[in-house]
């Protein structure tokens, strides 16, 4: 970066340099006195930006005009903080000047949503951003144009120019949000009983998802990294003639934010404790998200199938936590099952229907769909997808719908068994492909007449956010500004999340942000979804960050992007690897030590395209051995451009556990699926060995 000297400065804005060095000392940066004296490298960047705010281009015209004609030579000219400058006090003491059709500001009131916007201000009073932006520093407040200002500085500023500001909804005709055309009509003739909506929680490995499995006789854990749930997913069952929608959330303690939003759309809370450990910090964690959103508990002690069950320690931890089991006289239904055996799945879900039964749970069916979002993601061959729980009404094909700042005309609806359906009644959850984007889970669903509603609705939701992001990364005065420049800049690890879908992203970050540092911390910098792109690296190398990719690939042409840019790029399947090389990191201390044994080789010989799920790639095995769940590393040109795990492989026909050195198989790899022929797959074990210093 070049020298920037007060010389250069006063030259630039057409002021003196005079007026230059009293500006900078008064915000606290020293200059020796001299047109020579040399801004600091580290704090040029945001002198400019502040100078720029101060003198707008139409001012710097009129000095430099005086100049040329011989008037003022530059002196004195500035709108800034001189009180003897002709043009500045006549806009002070008169705002007619300045005002739309020379109407006086006198007495008049102007009401602005909080928080209030230089720009925004500056057009409802009638004056330029750059004088009122001089006027907010003589205040002790320092704001860009577009930047909001505290709104007890907006309330002097007006009253400095003869008015008064009163905080509410902007005039209708302008900023009012927009309402759907229609709002639904509810009929109580119309109300049918719904299924009941139940969320499993409870500690990490107790077996919450697991007895879902044993009722769905599915296998969901299987098909997570590491035999840990990580994702919200949702399905549905029969018993007794009788619907019932399962929500499962992960156990995890970086998913504290994704239980929460499963107690918030659930009807009953089945709290799994295992009979053998008792209650866990994440059982009492789940627990008060059930009964902040005051919903039914029920209690399902599993594991009684170990001989070290003790189902009476958590009957016990029950009432120690103000939870009283119905055997011991209280109102909480407690059943024992065993996800091995299924022995008390039965019982458990007799009292689920029982619960259901006494809350009465009705919907309209007939009325337009409303829901909320679960998970999204992007999804090769489909785009953005969302998985909704519909809580009102029927969600059709063909519906325009409309999910936070995303909207769309629904494409296709796929059920939890993974068949397409037409439409979807309230309580059962259902794949929405249509979207224009990916939504944020825990987004509200709902349906609008036309598309150009729901792209208005959108539309404003965005610029919204957009406010709101503004006011929470303002810097309210100089003072602040010019202490964060004296800051040094290596006390942060910048990073971009790249996620296979939404609830993992905020799941990290959250986790992320509550790492204990007080010397140095992390800043989330962006978090989206879908594949490391170009535009990550361009973000990673203007933000001094790392790109970290959880469950994702990289595409091609990046990692040659990232290397000429200077960027890492960190791929992980498993969250506790993600936090653990990161805590590492913010404390300073050596990666962990990676003992790595390469297990199996194997080389992409053709490519299978199938009617039904993702491609397959035909392999031969040059050494070793592959086996389904091995860690997988795929390397293009010698490049590595996917880490994961092996979902599954097949010998000629058959589904195997594992092909050895050879021999030919097909291979699928987990969230993977760009395979070309010449790529090698790489298997591998790891183990992890804290670092020593």
């Amino acid at each position: 970066m070049s020298q920037l000297t007060v010389k250069e400065l006063a030259k630039r804005y057409g002021v003196s340099a005079r007026d230059i060095m009293r500006e900078l000392n008064e915000q606290g940066i020293e200059t020796d006195k001299s047109v020579d004296s040399v801004i600091p490298e580290d704090m040029q960047e945001l002198v400019e930006s502040y100078f720029s705010d101060l003198y707008d281009n139409d001012e710097i015209q009129l000095r430099n005009a005086d100049k040329r004609s011989g008037k003022g030579g530059g002196k004195n000219t500035r709108s800034g903080k001189e009180k003897n400058v002709p043009v500045k006090n006549q806009r002070s003491n008169s705002a007619a000047a300045d005002s739309a059709g020379g109407a006086s500001l006198e007495g008049k009131v102007i009401t602005l949503p909080s928080p209030v916007i230089v720009k925004v201000l500056a057009e409802a009073v009638g004056k330029k951003p750059n004088e009122l932006i001089s006027d907010l520093i003589k205040l002790g407040e320092l704001a860009g144009i577009n930047q909001p200002i505290s709104d007890a500085n907006a309330k002097k500023l007006c009253a400095s120019y003869g008015c008064e500001l009163v905080f509410g909804a902007a005039p209708k005709a302008e900023t009012a949000p927009v309402q759907r055309k229609s709002e639904p009509v509810y009929d109580p003739s119309q109300l049918r009983e719904r299924p009941p909506v139940v969320t499993f929680m409870g500690h990490v490995d107790h077996g919450k998802t697991s007895l879902q499995d044993k009722v769905r006789n599915t296998h969901v854990t299987d098909g997570e990294a590491g035999a840990i749930t990580q994702h919200i997913g949702a399905s549905s069952v029969v018993f007794n003639d009788k619907p019932i929608t399962f929500i499962d959330t992960p156990g995890h303690a970086a998913f504290s934010k994704m239980r929460a939003r499963g107690a918030s759309t659930t009807d009953i809370v089945v709290l799994v404790v295992s009979a053998a450990e008792g209650f866990k910090p994440q059982t009492i964690e789940a627990m008060n998200h059930a009964l902040a959103a005051e919903v039914p508990i029920i209690v399902a002690i599993n594991k009684i199938d170990l001989p070290e069950a003790d189902p009476d320690k958590v009957l016990l931890n029950m009432q120690q936590n103000g939870l009283t089991s119905e055997d011991w006289g209280g109102d909480i239904g407690t059943v024992r099952v065993s996800a091995k055996t299924g022995a008390g799945l039965p019982d458990l879900l007799e009292r689920i229907l029982l619960e259901a039964q006494m809350l009465e749970l009705k919907a309209n069916p007939k009325c337009p769909a409303s829901g909320t979002i679960l998970e999204a993601q992007l999804e090769q061959g489909f785009g953005p997808t969302a998985h909704v729980l519909v809580q009102d009404g029927t969600l059709k094909v063909g519906d325009i719908i409309l999910c936070g700042e995303y909207y769309g005309r629904v494409r296709t609806l796929i059920n939890d068994k993974g068949e397409r359906v037409k439409s979807v009644g309230p309580g059962f959850p259902v794949k929405i492909v249509g979207l224009n984007g990916v939504p944020e889970a825990g987004d509200h669903m709902e349906c609008c007449e036309s598309e150009k509603e729901a792209r208005l609705i959108a539309s404003k939701r965005v610029a919204a956010k957009r406010t709101e992001t503004l006011a929470a990364s303002a810097i309210t005065s100089a003072e602040d500004l010019f202490s964060k420049l004296n800051q040094e800049e290596q006390n942060t690890l910048n990073l971009i999340i790249k996620a296979d879908v939404r609830g993992s992203g905020e799941a990290i970050a959250q986790s992320l942000s509550q790492l204990p540092s007080e010397k140095i911390k992390s800043v989330v910098v962006a978090n989206g979804v879908g594949p490391i792109s170009e535009s990550d690296i361009d973000l990673a190398a203007a933000t001094n960050a790392i790109v970290v990719g959880f469950h994702v690939r990289v595409n091609p042409g990046v990692n040659d992007l990232a290397k000429k840019r200077g960027v890492e790029i960190r791929l992980y399947s498993i969250i506790y690897e993600l936090l653990e090389d990161i805590t590492d990191a913010l404390a300073g201390k050596l990666a962990p030590e990676r003992k790595e044994k390469v297990v199996g080789e194997a080389r992409i010989l053709q490519i299978f395209e199938l009617s039904k799920g993702p491609k397959i790639c035909g392999c031969r095995v040059d050494t070793g051995v592959v086996k389904v769940g091995a860690k997988a590393r795929v390397r293009r040109d010698k490049e590595l451009i996917y880490n994961g795990e092996v979902a599954s492989l097949r010998h000629f026909r058959d589904d195997v556990r594992e092909v050895k050195a050879g021999l030919e198989c097909g291979i699928r790899l987990d969230n993977f699926a760009d395979f070309l022929v010449g790529d090698e797959i790489e298997i591998y074990e790891i183990e992890l060995k804290k670092a020593t210093l």
